[in-house]
């Protein structure tokens, strides 16, 4: 509320039956002041009471039409404020806008005229110092500056040319949406002060032409030197380049460590050249212009015999440490990424949630999101075309997997591939997806440089200030086409007979120099000489000498050596008693309070040990010795299976307590989340945080292993081949629940055949433990493997028979000895072997328990790792087996899924002469099991009686799911 004074000349314009309307209004405004316009509460609300009744007089007729007035003025300026960008300039090819309506913005629309508005104090409609309206804001190249204005002199007319500048300039802004009225409030006044507006002096502008000389520069040399090879140039929006330079500028000055960065193929080779500080002469040598052209990790490679494939030159990303006399200011990270649009983005969030959070402490892991920050470059086909995206964007504020607000650049260059905005989005904008996650829009003009500074230094004073994501929309063009071999013409002829005649920015800036006298021809000429000067001499030197290649060395084994995993008795029951206790006042549901007492139970007096115990003892162990845990999933905390309970609930308050969290000794942090209703985003974040935190074992539970195949192109493009292409390794941990119980379809079978088709090169580890105690071996095995040797762990884990005796193990099984590939039950000496995975396995064993007549001569080996493939463990069982005449697979899967074609001419391949292999399992199928339960139970019987089976009828079709041997 404003002093006395200050509300006397608030009102001082209105007198007589205007100013007795107007206190009418305040009347009722006291009684009730959601009945007012919003535009006048506001007045009320800073300058008070507009006259005492004394003051009205004897008026008796009240004249509206002044405070008409000013309502409509508010509404024009509301409307400048909301929809100035349809008609701003932020096109550089000045298309025409079919959404765009000028007479909105006009006067005219709320019934006024020009000099309606001049009889309007501008107090009255501008929020803040009127110093701000005299042009104190931000100037751009294609704006002009306002006339300067006094605090007599400005009116309402004043106000409407300033907002015209500020909303329909070089910049444009959308940020009505935005629910938090302090944070509309605080983009208003930082858009219309100016407050984070870049002002370059003379050097500073040179600088930037300099900047935008080297863009151009490299551009224009790869394409007269490499004619015809791809590189997804950068020309149109070269202006990304100074962006990302003033974005870590700004994010560097804040004392932020780490800055994160993902983007797709265009324009990639020259944010690596020169944001990340790539050499040219690297750059050049993946064009196969140097002696080591077969040796580098670039399209067209052949050859190649070194344990990994490498990737294109556009798919690479870098890393960058900053330094200054040699302190570690900074590192910049530029992930690598495939041809999938898009799917980097939870990746590179992954990253920075794992620079942000602290894991050498015990308990939760504190989050500093300073730290690092996160920067996502965006397509505008890709950004509301591609569903990871919204999927990500959900991950911003959720508390498991936001980074305190990243920083969006939207690349608009006009089309995709061939594909206009019309044929690739159903809305006006490429940007207004991110609409609904209420993040702040800001449209810039890729033709005026200083604009786009001004435009990146807003978005980090707001996401510094909320720690939330904002988004830039860079609106350029595409100079070539999709790629340098592409023609564009024949796709859009017209929008490509304006790009070929419209001139770069470099250009447009460097006129823009000349003609305020900041810089000379000579200076424009010379600065591109240097720049080409350089280029040639990398080029000479790549040709002449080559380039050392930095290759790494071929995958080893592994590390299948056995690893001692026990851990001593009193440990165990040490912590076994920390993790079932809770703070006094504490109260848990009665029925889980049961339940975990049963735990002590069984662990202290009948030795065993169930699944979900297994998990959280071998999870304790680590965090004790010193290893960060992540764990994540939907409904990871309690378990799919209600089987976890890692975090416990109070009844009586919204409290929660997780034991894990708050162990004796611990050496490292605990964090579990339940995570959002997504696989792609959710398990892309998690391999990123794997990668940026490779001390870390870092888990991720689907629901049921069926749904992971949502993120299928996170497990084949990053997860698989991430080592092979990128020198990228992971210790990533998937737990799949996996089992033929009847579910139906989506619910049993996981596909495991699809990751074992990945698995090569010591990518990947596949294994299918059946006992808690070899879970528990597993898990602290992987923990061990870790750092640069670390490689994804795929389990399939079990789902009814999580609280089955047959899984559970006595406690001596956790104090010695490792995880075993393969277990072994039944006859010594058998003549009949019953090769199998996983559940399937206790199956059998329960048929064979009930046929006492072949236990001895019946042997079941189940493989509990099947890749690496164990052939040693295996080879030695032929070995000792000297009577074997029969030799089984047995698998619930169909046959042209599961393990069956992965094992099958391994096992071949490893028996000793004469000795053949046959299949017992489900035919064929499209789906992966039956959806009605009685036709499960046909099936599995069928299946445990062929597997036992003298012999069985081939091919059968008695039923549609017929059991076949062959």
């Amino acid at each position: 509320m404003s002093n006395g004074y200050e509300s006397r000349r608030a009102w001082e314009d209105f007198v007589g039956p205007n100013l007795a309307y107007v206190a009418e209004l305040y009347e009722e405004y006291l009684v009730n002041p959601t009945a007012i316009p919003a535009d006048v509460r506001d007045l009320f609300e800073r300058f008070g009471n507009p006259v005492s009744m004394e003051e009205i007089g004897e008026v008796v007729q009240v004249d509206a039409w002044a405070a008409e007035q000013l309502v409509a003025a508010q509404d024009l300026m509301r409307s400048v404020r909301q929809y100035g960008h349809l008609v701003a300039d932020t096109y550089p090819l000045k298309q025409s806008d079919p959404f765009a309506d000028e007479g909105l913005l006009n006067p005219a629309s709320v019934g006024l005229t020009g000099a309606d508005l001049r009889q309007i104090p501008a107090r009255l409609l501008w929020p803040t110092d009127l110093k701000s309206l005299a042009g104190g804001g931000p100037r751009t190249t294609n704006g002009t500056d306002t006339t300067k204005i006094t605090d007599t002199t400005a009116t309402g007319w004043d106000v409407y040319q300033r907002l015209l500048e500020v909303y329909t300039g070089s910049m444009a802004y959308e940020f009505a949406h935005v629910h938090q009225k302090g944070e509309r409030e605080w983009l208003q006044d930082a858009v219309e002060s100016g407050r984070f507006a870049v002002h370059l002096d003379a050097e500073e502008q040179r600088a930037l032409l300099g900047r935008l000389t080297e863009v151009e520069g490299l551009e224009t040399f790869l394409q007269r030197t490499f004619v015809g090879q791809k590189r997804f140039s950068i020309e149109g929006v070269d202006i990304l380049v100074p962006i990302l330079d003033e974005l870590i500028h700004q994010s560097l000055a804040l004392g932020t460590q780490q800055v994160m960065m993902g983007m797709a193929h265009r324009g990639r080779l020259n944010v690596l050249a020169h944001v990340l500080g790539k050499p040219y002469e690297a750059i050049f040598s993946e064009f196969h212009q140097s002696p080591h052209k077969d040796l580098v990790p670039s399209e067209g490679s052949m050859g190649m015999n070194f344990g990994w494939t490498g990737d294109v030159k556009y798919h690479l990303g870098a890393r960058r440490t900053l330094a200054k006399q040699a302190v570690l200011q900074a590192r910049l990270v530029l992930a690598n990424n495939p041809s999938h649009l898009e799917f980097v983005d939870p990746v590179v969030e992954g990253y920075t949630r794992a620079a942000q959070d602290c894991r050498d402490v015990g308990g939760a892991p504190p989050q500093d999101v300073q730290a690092a920050l996160a920067i996502l470059v965006h397509g505008d086909a890709s950004f509301p075309g591609e569903g990871v995206v919204a999927e990500t964007l959900n991950l911003s504020r959720l508390p498991g997997y936001g980074t305190g607000g990243t920083v969006h650049i939207l690349v608009n260059n006009l089309v995709g591939f061939t594909a206009v905005a019309k044929e690739t989005r159903s809305t006006h904008y490429a940007s207004d997806l991110a609409i609904g996650f209420e993040i702040p829009v800001i449209h810039v003009n890729a033709d005026d440089p200083e604009a786009c500074l001004t435009a990146a230094s807003l978005a980090h004073a707001y996401r510094t200030e909320f720690h939330k994501d904002v988004l830039i929309e860079i609106i350029g063009y595409r100079r070539y086409g999709h790629n340098e071999m592409d023609d564009p013409m024949v796709t859009q002829p017209q929008l490509y007979a304006v790009i070929q005649n419209h001139p770069r920015v470099r250009s447009l800036y460097a006129q823009h120099l000349l003609a305020q006298g900041h810089v000379t021809e000579e200076q424009v000429s010379d600065m591109e000489q240097r720049v080409q000067a350089r280029l040639q001499e990398s080029l000479a030197t790549t040709r002449d000498t080559g380039v050392p290649v930095d290759l790494p060395e071929a995958p080893g084994n592994g590390g299948d050596a056995a690893i001692e995993t026990g851990v001593p008795l009193a440990v165990l029951q040490d912590l076994n008693t920390q993790l079932l206790k809770w703070p006094e006042g504490f109260t848990i549901y009665p029925k889980l309070d049961r339940i975990l007492k049963r735990r002590e139970h069984s662990f202290n007096e009948a030795g065993v040990v169930d699944w979900a115990q297994a998990e959280v003892l071998a999870l304790a162990t680590l965090v004790q010795e010193g290893t960060p845990i992540r764990l994540t999933g939907q409904d990871t905390e309690r378990g799919t299976f209600s089987q976890r309970h890692l975090v416990l609930h109070d009844v009586n308050k919204q409290e929660t307590y997780t034991p894990l969290q708050h162990l004796l000794d611990r050496k490292a942090t605990f964090a579990v989340h339940n995570s959002p209703l997504s696989e792609a985003s959710v398990l892309g974040f998690e391999y990123g945080y794997s990668v940026q935190a490779p001390e870390t074992l870092v888990l991720w539970e689907a629901q049921y292993g069926d749904f992971a195949n949502a993120a299928q192109v996170i497990i084949d493009q990053f997860l698989a081949a991430g080592h092979a292409k990128w020198r990228q390794p992971s210790g990533l941990v998937l737990l799949l629940p996996h089992g033929y119980e009847g579910q139906g379809p989506e619910h049993s079978s996981a596909r495991l055949e699809r990751y074992l088709q990945l698995a090569a090169e010591n990518d990947l580890q596949v294994a299918v433990p059946t006992t808690s105690a070899q879970y528990f071996h597993l898990l602290r095995r992987q923990a061990q493997r870790l750092g640069e040797q670390g490689r994804p762990l795929v389990v399939m884990t079990p789902k009814s028979l999580l609280r089955s005796p047959r899984t559970a193990s006595a406690w001596q099984e956790f104090t010695s000895g490792q995880f075993s590939p393969v277990l072994v039950t039944g006859s010594p000496q058998p003549t009949r072997v019953l090769l199998c995975s996983g559940k399937v396995a206790l199956d059998l064993e329960a048929a064979l328990n009930d046929s006492p007549g072949m236990c001895s001569t019946t042997a079941i080996l189940r493989l509990e790792q099947l890749y690496p493939f164990p052939e040693t463990e295996i080879a030695a069982m032929w070995l000792k087996w000297k009577n074997v005449k029969q030799v089984r697979w047995v698998q619930e899967e169909p046959r042209n899924m599961g393990a069956w074609s992965y094992v099958e001419p391994r096992i071949r391949q490893g028996m000793p002469a004469g000795m053949s292999i046959s299949y017992v399992g489900r035919e064929e199928r499209s789906s992966p099991a039956e959806g009605l339960p009685q036709m499960h139970e046909w099936a599995q019987s069928k299946l445990l009686q062929g597997a036992l089976s003298e012999d069985i009828t081939v091919g059968s079709n008695e039923r549609p799911n017929s059991i076949s041997k062959g």
